[in-house]
């Protein structure tokens, strides 16, 4: 029997990175589902259902923690792994306030991902 493939939103504005996050999840195994905002998100088609989703924090419009905070009073509680570009300590302790399982600092490797979202999905 055929194991199901994973589904992974990646809501991400940088649009070469969102490709290339996209190409590393299918790499290994997993459905890329690619959002250029956190409104862009919210506004997909809600019948696939989402098992993880990679954020960025600094979107241009909503941020991703807002989003992350939008989706827990909606009742959507999805394992969420932050990827940014900020450094500051008091946003990592905010991202991890509203729940995220992992943080990670770009420039992260694509093995130091795929790790988290293992983790996160208890693979």
């Amino acid at each position: 029997m055929e194991k199901l493939r994973r589904t992974v939103a990646v809501v991400e504005d940088d649009a070469s990175l969102r490709r290339s996050l996209g190409r590393l999840l299918n790499a290994y195994g997993f459905l890329a589902e690619e959002y250029a905002s956190a409104e862009d998100f919210l506004a997909r088609d809600r019948k696939t259902a989402i098992d993880c989703l990679v954020l960025d924090i600094d979107l241009g419009g909503m941020s991703g923690i807002d989003l992350q905070r939008r989706l827990k009073a909606e009742g959507i509680i999805l394992p969420v792994i932050i990827i940014t570009a900020l450094e500051a300590g008091s946003v990592k302790a905010e991202a991890e306030k509203v729940g995220c399982v992992a943080y990670l600092q770009k420039q992260f490797s694509g093995a130091a991902l795929i790790a988290a979202i293992n983790k996160a999905l208890g693979s």
